[in-house]
């Protein structure tokens, strides 16, 4: 059990990320990458990301999985950042860590396994080594994470839209509550299930929320949090996002978009998240104007609703519209609709692993 104790302070702290982290994608698809249990809605991504790092890149991979094993701890310093605008001031941000921070980190890593001997020179700072891990993540980013990264982001950005009108809703204990479905709030106390027992103290500090993509079936948080608590919750992904086609990020069945035309089929598929018209326009990469011309006609077909809260108007699937899209096959997350919820390849990135994951 996880037990995150808030002050007063703290809930006026707690603040929702904008953007998705690219070290926290590195680490959590590393996860991912290693087969953890229970995560087949990463197969087509697993196989085409272990194709891809074959050759003089597997053995950055590996020393990336080594630090980031899909069980028990990974060392935290891999994720210093939350939010950082890019990779390269990421990898930067990393490489900065300080040796003490290595050492306990490090140290903390190897009672797991028997450590490699360039861990040794990691713990002490060797500049060399370090390099090599920065060019292991930049690497191991262009070639698994990079080309999914638009419809990733996409994804975030949907979730995050979601849980504002959580918090305009219901202010910071309805946010807090709706990460997961056995999240407690048990004032001044946010408790939710964990692979472990930890208690995480703010103090003041606040709490950042951060989206994940990669993550996948509990939040998550660091076992040594420093000055920026994060606690890393999943998003729900959309079928089809690792499709292998220049469109996996905005796929849609044929016979929807043969019936509605594929621009406005394409709509209807992403209001599967609720939005307003500039965030769906983003999305679906039209304009503002042309969202809200396609959002007019689906909500005259009754495919959707709309709904305006002051200034700002939404936009979500209607039950008729969640249906046509579960008759077309494609699965509806079980908001969206109350009636509905939506062998590896031999090597040495392949490991068959029973337990949940855990950074803490």
């Amino acid at each position: 059990m996880l037990r995150i104790h808030f002050t007063t302070e703290d809930m006026g702290n707690t603040r929702l990320a904008g953007e998705p982290d690219v070290l926290w994608e590195v680490l959590l698809s590393l996860h991912a990458l290693q087969k953890r249990p229970g995560t087949k809605e990463f197969g087509i991504w697993r196989d085409t990301a272990r194709g891809r790092l074959l050759g003089s890149t597997a053995d950055l991979s590996r020393m990336l999985c080594e630090l980031a094993p899909p069980v028990g701890y990974s060392a935290d310093f891999l994720t210093p950042t939350v939010g950082t605008s890019g990779l390269d001031e990421a990898i930067d941000i990393l490489l900065a860590t300080p040796r003490s921070r290595l050492r306990a980190d490090l140290g903390d890593l190897a009672p797991r396994r028997a450590p490699s001997t360039w861990l040794g020179a990691l713990a002490d700072g060797d500049l060399s080594v370090l390099r090599t891990l920065g060019e292991a993540v930049r690497r191991y980013h262009r070639i698994t994470l990079a080309p999914y990264w638009r419809p990733l982001h996409a994804q975030v950005e949907a979730d995050r839209a979601t849980r504002l009108h959580d918090l305009a809703a219901g202010g910071v204990a309805r946010l807090l509550t709706r990460l997961h479905p056995q999240t407690r709030w048990q004032p001044p106390v946010l408790e939710l299930p964990y692979p472990v027992d930890q208690d995480l103290f703010l103090n003041g500090s606040g709490l950042v929320l951060l989206p994940s993509f990669f993550c996948f079936g509990i939040p998550i948080t660091l076992k040594s949090p420093g000055t920026t608590p994060v606690l890393v919750y999943p998003v729900v992904r959309s079928p089809g996002w690792a499709a292998d086609s220049a469109a996996r990020d905005r796929r849609v069945p044929r016979p929807l978009s043969a019936l509605l035309g594929r621009t406005r089929a394409t709509v209807m598929h992403l209001l599967v998240h609720a939005c307003t018209t500039g965030e769906l326009a983003r999305r679906a990469d039209i304009s503002p104007a042309s969202a809200s011309q396609h959002a007019t006609v689906l909500r005259q077909a009754g495919l959707i609703s709309t709904s305006r809260q002051g200034n700002t108007v939404r936009h979500s699937l209607s039950p008729l519209g969640a249906e046509l899209l579960i008759a077309h096959h494609t699965p509806v997350p079980v908001h969206a609709h109350p009636a509905h919820r939506g062998g590896h390849p031999a090597g040495s990135l392949a490991t068959d692993c029973g337990t949940p994951t855990s950074t803490g």
